[in-house]
């Protein structure tokens, strides 16, 4: 469809072009209505001549040349009519009166725009504009109350453009007096030369519906294009939201992309970004698997936002990761880390809690630097707050950070979080403490449904003016076929020349009675049987020989009263012993040493199952 001859259809189209003819042709008729009077009529305001022809510029058309306009809206002030005032104002400017807001005049960039209405007739018919913008009720309201009102950055698509454009329209009650030296402020009209009008009187109470009918009462419509700055500000909403976006991809590129599970535990987190500006926080979290069925579990918090945070929180959790593969106990971790956290950034605070969990003492091991308590629920319901021991923020030096122990038996779920979870600005922290606990008390299901119901329920939102960081943990109880895929086995070894043929024999029959293949079960039985060779050769009583299954992986450990771990070298042709460590690692998955708290160490090797390799 041809889109000119479409387009000039539209109402506002006719009326614009008809405005524009009738403009056109009144020109030549200006300075003979000036001096005619009312009998000749053009369409058109008069205009001024050019300056420099020397020649008086015409008159301007009065009331009744105007033929469309009411001649009680145009007094003059000044000598300057209505339209020498509103018709120069580049913004819109309708006046309407009655109660149903009769057009009494428009100027030319009202009708530039909308076109040229029918002089007396109702808004609501030949303003169609007003009515799509929604003015009507509010010029009703206008009228009602006597006080102006504002609406911004309406939204216009008028004739055949194609870019909208925006207004801010303002609607101010006026009186179309009749004439007389009150109507209009003016000279004539003022005590003592004064040209200020004199204030209203207030009417009567029963007076305020006879006032609402009066057809002298009207309303100016005032409205300025604003479309420069909505789309300016439409811009800078545009930028914020794109920084926004990569701020908080920043963030989330610092924490893991994908959650480590671990055999023993099921486990989840979430991260929520807080505030609507571009300023990312330091929250973090992390789950590390390391060996042996241990996992260690951290969360922690930098304070402050800002792409500093988030720095000093990238390096804080790559350190962690790093301090967690020396297999440490978790105050010996946060110890190394309150070093490093002194001089990446002095001014910087940061918490950080972390914990370790074992399977084969069913506990978590955690120490806190001035992070807010865990959580622990047992299988009973029973809930207990996590809050001791507890050292200062990291970063602060001189202080020597304490490992606890709580129970996390199967069927135990634990919760580590940041405060962005509990903390607000108008309220104390313990009421944001007591209202995790009632949600955490009665939250089931899976963690990453625990996780997103503890968001809901404390009213975590988009909007929320902090970071979170929340780390779910259970030990599920496992029955049936789940059951028979997780299982533990333990010899006691008192030394002497027949512990390692005993250990051998004790590992055979296990790993017979679990159904491994014959390869996996030839394998198990030559690491346990170079494990305990070592203990034997190197370490101390007592000494004890454990394995374990998993869904996923089989665990062969030996344990003994010595602190000294092993390590591996480069045996000699004419060497008789340092090859075991070497033998261990050239048939098992992974291999790994620690210390235990009793004051000994614990030396392990992994299997991973044919299943699970085949997955």
């Amino acid at each position: 469809m041809n889109f000119t001859r479409w387009s000039a259809r539209l109402p506002g189209t006719q009326r614009r072009t008809a405005a524009r003819a009738r403009r056109g042709s009144g020109r030549p008729q200006a300075s003979a209505a000036a001096g005619g009077g009312s009998g000749s009529v053009p369409a058109a305001r008069g205009e001024l001549a050019d300056a420099s022809s020397g020649d008086e510029p015409p008159p301007r058309p009065t009331a009744a040349a105007q033929g469309w306009l009411e001649p009680a809206a145009l007094r003059t002030l000044a000598g300057l009519s209505v339209p020498d005032i509103l018709g120069q104002i580049p913004a819109l400017v309708a006046v309407v009166h009655g109660p149903d807001h009769r057009i009494a005049y428009v100027n030319d960039a009202y009708a530039d725009l909308f076109g040229l209405p029918v002089p007396g007739a109702p808004a609501g018919q030949a303003l169609p504009e007003l009515r799509d913008l929604g003015l009507l009720p509010l010029m009703d309201q206008v009228r009602r109350s006597g006080r102006p009102r504002t609406v911004k950055s309406r939204r216009v698509l008028a004739g055949d453009r194609y870019r909208p454009s925006y207004y801010t329209f303002t609607c101010t009650p006026i009186e179309v007096a009749a004439p007389g030296p009150a109507a209009l402020p003016g000279p004539e009209g003022a005590a003592d030369g004064d040209s200020r009008r004199a204030p209203a009187a207030r009417p009567a109470p029963g007076a305020r519906g006879r006032e609402a009918a009066d057809p002298r009462r009207g309303v100016l419509v005032f409205g300025a294009n604003v479309t420069d700055q909505v789309e300016a500000a439409e811009r800078l909403r545009g930028s914020e939201r794109l920084q926004r976006e990569a701020a908080v991809t920043l963030q989330r590129s610092l924490l893991p992309q994908k959650l480590e599970q671990p055999d023993d535990l099921r486990v989840a987190a979430t991260y929520q970004p807080g505030g609507t500006d571009a300023a990312v926080g330091g929250d973090w979290y992390d789950v590390i698997t390391l060996g042996a069925g241990r996992t260690a579990l951290v969360i922690g918090d930098v304070m402050g936002r800002g792409v500093r945070a988030a720095a000093v929180m990238g390096q804080l959790r790559t350190a962690v990761r790093a301090y967690a593969r020396l297999d440490l106990p978790p105050h010996e971790v946060l110890q190394l880390l309150d070093g490093l956290a002194a001089e990446i950034d002095p001014t910087q605070i940061a918490t950080c809690a972390y914990a370790v969990h074992d399977p084969n003492e069913g506990r978590l091991v955690y120490a806190s630097a001035g992070h807010l308590p865990m959580l622990v629920r047992d299988a009973d319901g029973m809930l207990r707050h996590v809050t001791e021991p507890t050292g200062p923020p990291l970063g602060t030096g001189g202080w020597t950070h304490t490992s606890g122990t709580v129970p996390f038996t199967p069927g135990s779920t634990a919760v580590l979080y940041t405060d962005g979870l509990v903390e607000r600005r108008d309220k104390d922290i313990d009421d944001g403490l007591a209202a995790l606990e009632r949600a955490f008390a009665g939250a089931t299901g899976s963690p990453q449904v625990m996780c997103d119901r503890l968001i809901r329920t404390l009213g975590i939102t988009a909007g929320h003016d902090d970071d979170v960081a929340l780390l779910v943990l259970q030990n599920p109880v496992r029955t049936g076929h789940d059951a028979e895929l997780f299982r533990n086995a333990a010899l006691e070894l008192l030394g002497g020349v027949e512990a390692a043929p005993r250990a051998r024999a004790f590992a055979s029959g296990v790993l017979a009675s679990w159904r491994f293949p014959a390869e996996l079960r030839d394998h198990g039985v030559l690491a346990a049987g170079e494990l305990v060779a070592n203990s034997l050769l190197h370490g101390t009583p007592p000494m004890r020989l454990r394995l374990r299954r998993t869904d996923r992986r089989l665990i062969i450990e030996v344990t003994d009263g010595d602190e000294h771990l092993p390590r591996r070298r480069r045996a000699e042709p004419a060497d008789e012993a340092g090859r075991g460590i070497s033998i261990v690692e050239s048939v098992a998955s992974s291999w790994g040493s620690r210390r235990t708290p009793g004051g000994g160490k614990a030396v392990w090797c992994e299997f991973l199952l044919p299943t699970a390799k085949d997955h």
